[in-house]
Order: structure tokens, then C-alpha cells, then sequence
């Protein structure tokens, strides 16, 4: 009897053979090809060993089970800074011989030993320029007997660096080692730097900038919010042939000098004289060796933050775009159109005498005049300057700065620039896309790409609410609504993780989650003597919310058992600072709602968000409790969601139905949170269809309220008024901003108008995630791709079929392979419908027409009438 198929995609902890794992019990994950029809794995084999030397570590024999994604390491305790390899094997019912095995690396880190003792914290104090500071180039020679027989260099930052050895990059991350709060935690990043390594001479080096840490942040002139110093922090473990360890460390032993960077802002970009270049500054010995200081010894931070090896991929440059020819609306200015609204930064490419000034300015619109258009990025510059050589074509990238931009100006060049002069450099966090949206409606494909472009601009290591202001916050609640949509569109799991790090991090001693996470806003508040903001509703409550979203989509029980004592302390705070249960009013509402009677605060009632928050943040957190074996605890908190639900029916519910506010968004929250009575239901749901029908069946809908909407119309049976929403064009709708030539999502609906041109400028992003959590209807709803368990270890596939559109698809990487549901209408009248059930998993599928199917691995066709 044939062998099976073999495992493939072997992850550790989602990641693909990760470098400086600080899991103690790492866990696996693999995929079976796809292949036979109803192809299910029976059983599975671990090995687990350690590569130098060659040992064998921990192997589980065969264990009967279909477990197949985050299976546990059970083995002896894993060696700090050791690489190791794993092997799967896989047994199906169609056999009792194992696939061959499959094999992976990963190594380890420190696994919480300690850092040498002599690795130092270095810097070197160099003069402000205005609100810019130059940026450092750090090195050290050093000699070695021998190439050594494994090499490992750990780095971080309280700043941003850019490592090279030996005049090589060490490889291809940008902004690292990304943000976080740098008063409780460090990320670090690890690089095998054996083969780089040599007999001789070796050099060291690293450019250090302000970053997040001690550069401009925030909506006022504030900097050094973290400290007044970069400092880079660095470890290489060298091993000999015969095993000896040895460390060379950052200490005093290292020399340092202001680069050919003259300053370098998150929000006002980069001044790069290159001039002052030198080329071999970090080869070994260099020919110029001017110029170089003995580096300060700064003190060790107190309390000391933890430094923890980075668990999600950093960010790296992951396409190019190349604009047309430029235009020049005014004599020596050039504009280059990308076509899409990216973030990152230009490679500049020019030929000019030497001092030759080029400044680089960026913007997302262009004025009527084909100017560049810059007011609503408030105080931030957005402007990278480059001072020519001289002799030859010279290219030059920005390290420390990012942009947000469709536009970029180009001025101070004499003549016209070359073909190649602009090419625009997309950075992102480095996660794998895993799915895609696709139907017949032109305006809403370019809608599912929209999202898709707003989502890689603001995931720059946090969740940013906008990537081009004076801002770029992880702003919890554009994060949390959006959560869902994002976990469709790249494997996100390891970001969110992560950055439910950063919220942890920033909650409150009292238990409130922040507004913002890192909580800059908390520095800002103090040094201001202001209000500390925090515990907001629909804000503070992605503090449950996202890690609840990424337990369902990934089947991680860890995401909650790391984040339970704080959702569980949240729900403690809302209960102390509620009044007999009713949330107290919080400072947003739903923001941005069509019907504001404030500025950005639409008529639906603060304390009833609140409180619908209050309860839905409850039930999730009794639910995390029982599967994390609390029972009492659960228990607890279930009592207390009743005690909540009969506080929100006391004070909002009307006996018709009818809610406080009378708004679309309330009806929304209390349907979607399954906060009425259920003989109330088809009466809330008839007042949101009046309330709809009111806005001549538009929205009315603020961050609160408009990613819930759709979803709550298909779920309570008007799917076609649902569809109606989305495909609306006109004020306030979807796709109002892509018919008005929007190529990411915007904050406001009508940002820019023909009729009326540019909204207010005080709050006017054109890449702004948060109206994009429609993506998750799209995917679940329209084209009908859902979960029935978490991970998706069973599917729920509910293709439906809405006026206006012919066919619809969507597919998704889940972890245990590819999945598929598409609809098509056909000239008969019938629907044919397309799905692919991933290997190891069994899917239900209902019919347009109610038939219900019970799937097993493979791809399926059906055909059925367009309703039952």
C-alpha cells in the first residue's frame, strides 16, 4: 500500500525555521498536501535534535491523533542558542506506513537566561539640529584566530539600527527592532553570522537613530519621550571547532561618529549628506579612519526592560512600484504618481554636480493644480533631502523614516531626472498574504484591494490608525474592529499577538486598556498634567476583543491564556467605574457617524455603547475562562453578563423594541451582541431596517457601528438590503471614495469630493483601515467562507447569492491548507456553487436554497436555485 503524502509548510510557533526562539516549549505546525479526496491524518511522529552537536533531543513516537497545527513540545528542557532540527511523519486511514518525514529548523535564544554581563547599553551624544538629531554610526574591530564553527549576533535598540558586518547588511528588515513600550520591553533581533565571520581582522558596525524612542511623537512638539539618547545593545556568541564559547559585547571597546545622516524623523523624513560618506566604514580596518570617538557607556535602564526575541516578522520592503513619467506643474518641480497609496519611503536615483540639494516631498492627493497636497499631514514635514556626491548616477534609499504617499515631489535637481529617478519601496510588517476577496462588481474589487493596500500601510510593527500624519498611533479601537478583516487577508496571528503585548503593557494599574498602545499618550498626559486617557468603550475593549478574534481564527488557546489576568481585570474595572452596571459615557462614541451632533459623536448614546461593550467584553471572557479549565471563575463572570444584559434592557430597551438613540448602530450592537430578548429580536431588527430605510438605505454608521451593519442584516435575514449598503456610491457609502479614485480606505467618506475637494484638515487621513472591517462580511457573508470550529478545524461554508452582483469567491490559507467558496448565478435561474475543503478538516455546507451538506476534504461543486 502506498506511503501518504508528506508533511509541508512546517511552521514553529507560526513562524518559518525562526532564529533566537524564546519559547521553552515551542510548539509545531504542518500541513498535509493536498492531494487524495478526504485525505485525514490518523496519526503523527516528533523528532526533535540538536544540530552541534548532532544529538537526538526528544522523539514522540507515533501518537495517535489528527492534530496537526500548534502540537506542544513535551521533550527535555531545549539548550539556550542552539539550533535544532524537527521531523514530522504523518500515518492516514488509507495506510500504517508513515509519509516520509519532513524536516525544519529553529533555534534558540536566550530562553530567559541572562545577557552577558558585559553587554553594555551604548550611545553617543551628538547636537540637535531643530527637532532632528544626526544619526550615529557605531563599530568595533575585532581579531580572530579562526573562522569560528557557529556565530550568532543578538542586537536591539532603544532607538532604530540598521547592522552590517564586514561591510554586508545583516539582513533585510527595516525600521528594527520595531516599537514597542521600551520601558518594560525590548524586542531583539538575531542573525547567524557564521559564514560572514572570518580569520583576521572583523568589524562590527550599526547605524543608531531617535526611532520611536527618543524622536518626535505624538500631535504636539514632543520628543525624547522615552529617553534623550539612543543606545544599541549587541551580544555575538562565537563557537570554536572544539565548542568553546566566547562573547564580544557592546562596551567601551566600541567607537562611534555622526554618519552621513543628518537627521532623521518618524514624522518630517531624512537629510542624507553623502559627502560625508564613508564608504568602508565598516570593513575591517578602514582606509579612513577619521573622525571616530570612544562611545559613551550609557546606565543600564532601571527597572531594566525585558528584552525578548522578536515573535513576529519584522519589517522588510515587499514590492516596488515604478510611476509613470512625471508632470511638472511648476518650473523644476516633478511629480511622480505611483498609482497606489503606499507606505515607505523612495529609492532616488540622480546624476547632479556635487551639493547638489534634491529635496524629496510626499503627499497622498494632488491640488486641482497638480500641486502636491500636504495640509492634512499637519506638522509632519514628509520631506527627505538628499546632498549629491558628485561624479556618477548615485542611488540612496531612507533607513529611519517612512511616508505615506501616492505623490512625490521632486525639486533642486538641475535638468530633468532621469527614467529611474523614483521608485517607490512599500514596507510592511512581512506577513504572508492568506486570502483574497474577489466578485463581478469592478468597484468593490477595488474596494477588497483598498483594504488590503490600508491594512499593509498601517501594519508597521503596531496597528497604526494612519501612516502619513503627525500621528501614526495604534489606536485600539480602529484595531479591534478591523482585527477580523485582517486575520482573512495576511497570517496575522503572530501581529496581533504582539501587539496584544503592547496593550497589556499599557494597561492601567486599575485595569483600564488604553486608547493607544505603546501608550504614548500616558507620557504626554503626564508631562502635560492632563487627563490620562484610557478605558474608553469600543477602544479599551480590543484588550479582549482582538485576542478573542485570533483564538477563533487560529485555534490558539495561547493567545488567551497569555492575555486572560488582563481581560479579566477589565472586566473588574468596568464594573467598579459603572453605576448600578451602566458604563459611563466615554469619549468617543461612534466616531465619525454621518449623524454626529458633535464634531465626530454621532446621537447614539455613549453609556449604551458602553454598556453593550461591558456586556459583550463579559461573555467573551466567561468563554476564554471555561476553555482555559476555570470553571469557577466562568461562572463568575456569567452572572455578572446577566446582571449586565438586565441593566442594558432596563435602561435602552423600550417593550417595542425600540432603542435609546434610535440609531443604526444601536440596533447593531444589541443585535450583534445578542443583547435582547429573543422575542425582541425581529422587532429591533424591523427598527434598524426603518432606520436604514430613513437614510434612504445609506449608513449612519461611525467606527462603532459600520463593521457590524452588514454582518447584523445578513444574520437576521435582509442579505439583499445588506448588499444594497455595499454597493451604494454615493454619500455615505463603501465605495463613494473608489469611485472618487481612492486606492486605500479613508477615514471619512467623502475626505475629498469633486463638489466640495478636500475635507477638514485637522482629521482627514487618506489610508485609514478602520471603515475596511467589511472585508470579513465580504469573506464570511457574501462569498460564504466561515468557520464552524476554531482554526478552522471544521468550516462553514454559506455562499449567498445578492442582487447586483453575478459571482463571488473567496479563498483562505487556514492552517491546515487552502480553502475555497465561490458562487456563480447562471442563465437558468440556478446557482453553481465552488468550494475546497483543506486536507485534515470537514466543512458544512448550506445551499443558497437551505439544502444543508456535510463536506470532506476536497473540492466540491454544486448547483441549487438562487433561494429556497
Amino acid at each position: 500500500m502506498a506511503r501518504p503524502p508528506s508533511p509541508h509548510r512546517l511552521t514553529v510557533e507560526s513562524l518559518t525555521a525562526p532564529l533566537g526562539l524564546d519559547e521553552l516549549a515551542p510548539r509545531f505546525s504542518w500541513q498535509l498536501r493536498p492531494g487524495k479526496r478526504h485525505q485525514a491524518q490518523v496519526a503523527y511522529r516528533l523528532v526533535v535534535e540538536s544540530i552541534a552537536p548532532a544529538a537526538p533531543v526528544w522523539d514522540s513516537g507515533r501518537v495517535a491523533s489528527d492534530a496537526s497545527h500548534l502540537v506542544t513540545y513535551a521533550g527535555p528542557a531545549l539548550s539556550p542558542h542552539t539550533p535544532y532540527t524537527w521531523s514530522v511523519q504523518i500515518w492516514t486511514a488509507e495506510t500504517d506506513q508513515p509519509s516520509p518525514a519532513a524536516t525544519a529548523q529553529f533555534s534558540t535564544g536566550f530562553l530567559g537566561t541572562a545577557w552577558p554581563a558585559e553587554a553594555d547599553w551604548i550611545g553617543l551624544p551628538l547636537p540637535d539640529y531643530g527637532d532632528v538629531q544626526p544619526v550615529r554610526q557605531l563599530r568595533r574591530n575585532f581579531e580572530l584566530s579562526a573562522a569560528p564553527a557557529d556565530a550568532r549576533l543578538y542586537l536591539t535598540a532603544r532607538g532604530l539600527f540598521e547592522a552590517e558586518l564586514n561591510g554586508e547588511r545583516l539582513g533585510r528588515d527595516v525600521l528594527t527592532p520595531g516599537w514597542t513600550d521600551y520601558h518594560q520591553r525590548i524586542d531583539v533581533l538575531t542573525h547567524d553570522v557564521t559564514a560572514l565571520l572570518r580569520a583576521g581582522p572583523n568589524t562590527l558596525g550599526a547605524h543608531l537613530a531617535e526611532g520611536w524612542f527618543a524622536g518626535e511623537l505624538g500631535f504636539m512638539p514632543e520628543r525624547h519621550l522615552y529617553g534623550t539618547e539612543p543606545g544599541l545593545r549587541a551580544c555575538l556568541r562565537l563557537v570554536d571547532t572544539a565548542g568553546r564559547v566566547t562573547w564580544l559585547t557592546t562596551d567601551d571597546a566600541w567607537r562611534g561618529r555622526a554618519s552621513a545622516i543628518l537627521g532623521s524623523s518618524i514624522y518630517h523624513g531624512e537629510t542624507h549628506d553623502a559627502r560625508r560618506e564613508i564608504a568602508d566604514w565598516c570593513a575591517p580596518h578602514p582606509a579612513r579612519a577619521g573622525g571616530w570617538k570612544p562611545v559613551v557607556v550609557q546606565p543600564a535602564p532601571d527597572p531594566a526592560p525585558t528584552l525578548e526575541a522578536k515573535f513576529l516578522p519584522p519589517v522588510r520592503v515587499v514590492a516596488e512600484r515604478s510611476p509613470a513619467a512625471p508632470t511638472s506643474p511648476t518650473r523644476g518641480t516633478f511629480i511622480y504618481d505611483l498609482g497606489q497609496n503606499i507606505v515607505g519611503v523612495v529609492r532616488l536615483r540622480v546624476q547632479a554636480p556635487r551639493g547638489t540639494k534634491i529635496r524629496l516631498r510626499f503627499g497622498e492627493m494632488l491640488q486641482a493644480d497638480g500641486t502636491l497636497y500636504t495640509e492634512n499631514l499637519r506638522r509632519a514635514r514628509a520631506t527627505d533631502t538628499y546632498i549629491c556626491a558628485g561624479g556618477g548616477v548615485e542611488t540612496w534609499t531612507p533607513r529611519f523614516t517612512f511616508h505615506g504617499f501616492r505623490y512625490v515631489e521632486l525639486t533642486g535637481l538641475p535638468g530633468r531626472p532621469r527614467p529611474d529617478a523614483v521608485t517607490g519601496l512599500v514596507w510592511t510588517s512581512d506577513l504572508a498574504p492568506a486570502g483574497d476577496f474577489t466578485c463581478s462588481h469592478p468597484l468593490v474589487n477595488r474596494l477588497q484591494s483598498n483594504i488590503q493596500w490600508g491594512q499593509r500601510g498601517n501594519f508597521l510593527d503596531v496597528p497604526t490608525d494612519c501612516p502619513q500624519r503627525d500621528e501614526r498611533l495604534g489606536w485600539s479601537g480602529d484595531a479591534q474592529v478591523f482585527a477580523p478583516t485582517a486575520l482573512f487577508n495576511s497570517a496575522s496571528g503572530v501581529f496581533w499577538r504582539k501587539y496584544c503585548r503592547d496593550l497589556r503593557d499599557a494597561q492601567q494599574p486599575d485595569g483600564a486598556f488604553t486608547d493607544v498602545a505603546p501608550d504614548i499618550l500616558a507620557i504626554l498626559a503626564a508631562r502635560q498634567n492632563t487627563h490620562r486617557w484610557g478605558g474608553n468603550a469600543a477602544w479599551a475593549d480590543a484588550g479582549v476583543v482582538i485576542p478573542w478574534a485570533v483564538y477563533q481564527r487560529t485555534g490558539d488557546l495561547g493567545i488567551l491564556r497569555e492575555n486572560f489576568t488582563a481581560m479579566r481585570a477589565w472586566i473588574d474595572y468596568q464594573e467598579k467605574t459603572s453605576t448600578n452596571l451602566v458604563r459611563p459615557d466615554t469619549a468617543y462614541g461612534d466616531w465619525v457617524a454621518t449623524d454626529a451632533v458633535r464634531p465626530a459623536w454621532a446621537p447614539t448614546p455613549c453609556d449604551l455603547i458602553g454598556t453593550a461593550y461591558f456586556a459583550h467584553t463579559t461573555d467573551l471572557t466567561a468563554r476564554a475562562a471555561t476553555l482555559l479549565g476555570d470553571e469557577h471563575g466562568a461562572a463568575a463572570l456569567r452572572r455578572l453578563h446577566t446582571r449586565v444584559l438586565a441593566a442594558f434592557r432596563r435602561e435602552y430597551v423600550a417593550p417595542s423594541g425600540r432603542l435609546a438613540g434610535d440609531t443604526q448602530t444601536a440596533y447593531c450592537l444589541a443585535l450583534a451582541f445578542d443583547l435582547l430578548p429573543e422575542k425582541l429580536r425581529p422587532a429591533a431588527v424591523a427598527h434598524l431596517r426603518r432606520t436604514i430605510q430613513r437614510r434612504h438605505d445609506h449608513l449612519a454608521t461611525g467606527f462603532v457601528g459600520t463593521h457590524l451593519i452588514c454582518p447584523v442584516l445578513t444574520a437576521c435575514g435582509a442579505h439583499d438590503l445588506a448588499v444594497k449598503l455595499l454597493l451604494n456610491d454615493d454619500y455615505p457609502s463603501w465605495l463613494m471614495p473608489v469611485k472618487n479614485g481612492a486606492t486605500t480606505i479613508w477615514e471619512r467618506w467623502n475626505s475629498w469630493t469633486p463638489e466640495t475637494g478636500f475635507g477638514p484638515v485637522d482629521m482627514n487621513s487618506f489610508n485609514h483601515y478602520a471603515f475596511g472591517a467589511i472585508g470579513e462580511w465580504l469573506y464570511r457573508d457574501l462569498a460564504g467562507l466561515g468557520s464552524a470550529a476554531p482554526g478552522y478545524r471544521r468550516l462553514r461554508f454559506t455562499p449567498r447569492p445578492g442582487d447586483g452582483l453575478t459571482h463571488a469567491s473567496a479563498w483562505h490559507e487556514t492552517p491546515y491548507g487552502r480553502a475555497a467558496c465561490g458562487w456563480k448565478k447562471k442563465r437558468d435561474g440556478t446557482v453553481e456553487i465552488d468550494v475546497t475543503v483543506p486536507p485534515n478538516t470537514g466543512a458544512d455546507l448550506i445551499l443558497p436554497d437551505g439544502t444543508p451538506h456535510s463536506l470532506r476534504p476536497g473540492r466540491h461543486r454544486f448547483s441549487c436555485p438562487a433561494k429556497g
